[in-house]
């Protein structure tokens, strides 16, 4: 298999029809082995059936992976992932808001030598406000703290290398950090321009609430790859910080009781803002703590973040990764 065209459907119905035509106007001409996964990630309207209709029509190249119920875009695309049988990967969401014509530009760049090819969404049809102000911010902070440099971590429309995607698994909301992941482990990344259009049908799923869970998962991803293998440095060296800053507060305080007469403990501000930090602080020390447990969870017994019904057109058990 030459390439998989993994898909997360979530209550796109009117969508999909359009979105077979143009998946075959544009793969069949490739003279590639190809296949499309589409993952119904527990839709509620009757994208399920319409799958199912394709699939029959199509045994060759459709095949189609169920959900129990709604897990979320990255459960569906990590399942993708993993009933992939493509060397190459390409990402796509169901909404045709990004354009599958711009696959093979893609793939032409993949072949330059690079592992991971982003889509970029320079000219975005989205609302200003609501999402394309925020996910520039976004984009802006995910670079600066990872170094990975990218305008557009939120573009489903990616292709990879299967051996850029090994070494890890997509858990939460994670996968707009899945370059980061693969730079980690010395995949190539290049960013291309892609064609986006307004949505025709149906309603997006996410407003600015995702923006608050990606600067959560910004968290995890920088201590996972600088601080999973060596957490004393996080939290040994911060630490050390708040004691050194404390026993400057209190030297100050001190100096001042014996200069000026200033009770150390004066005033009730000095009590509320010391508690607000360390409270701060120690809540986001123990969300890392209870994130990497999950991941020892998970992972120790092989358990998958998504539970699935039905396949078509697919063996019984997904590729290991």
């Amino acid at each position: 298999m030459d390439l998989s065209l993994v898909i997360p459907v979530y209550n796109e119905e009117k969508n999909l029809p359009h979105l077979f035509e143009a998946i075959y106007t544009v793969l069949p001409p490739m003279n590639k082995v190809w296949e499309v996964i589409l993952v119904n990630d527990g839709s509620r309207d009757r994208s399920l059936d319409v799958l199912r209709e394709y699939a029959v029509k199509d045994p060759e190249h459709v095949r189609v992976v169920a959900f129990r119920r709604n897990f979320g875009q990255t459960a569906a695309i990590a399942a993708g992932i993993d009933y992939a049988s493509g060397e190459t990967i390409v990402l796509l969401d169901a909404d045709l808001q990004n354009d599958p014509a711009d696959i093979p530009m893609l793939l032409a760049k993949l072949d330059e030598g690079y592992d991971l090819v982003s889509g970029w969404r320079k000219d975005r049809k989205d609302n200003a406000i609501t999402r394309n102000l925020p996910s520039h911010a976004a984009n802006w902070l995910i670079s600066q703290v990872t170094g990975v440099h990218l305008h557009d971590y939120g573009c489903t429309l990616k292709a990879y290398r299967r051996d850029a995607l090994a070494g890890f698994r997509l858990y939460g909301e994670m996968h707009r950090f899945i370059p980061v992941f693969a730079h980690s482990v010395g995949a190539r990344i290049a960013e291309l321009p892609v064609q986006h259009h307004p949505r025709k049908f149906g309603k997006a799923n996410y407003g600015l609430e995702r923006t608050v869970k990606v600067l959560l998962d910004l968290f995890t991803v920088k201590f996972l790859l600088s601080y999973s293998n060596k957490p004393i440095y996080l939290f040994g060296g911060a630490g050390m910080a708040l004691i050194f800053g404390s026993g400057l507060l209190m030297l100050y305080l001190f100096v001042r009781r014996f200069i000026d007469g200033v009770a150390v403990l004066g005033s009730p501000l000095f009590q509320l803002g010391v508690m607000f930090a360390i409270m701060g602080f120690q809540s986001i020390l123990m969300g890392l703590i209870a994130e990497l447990l999950a991941r020892t969870y998970h992972e120790s017994q092989s358990k998958p973040t998504y539970t699935v019904r039905e396949t078509i057109n697919l063996s019984a058990r997904p590729n290991s990764r």
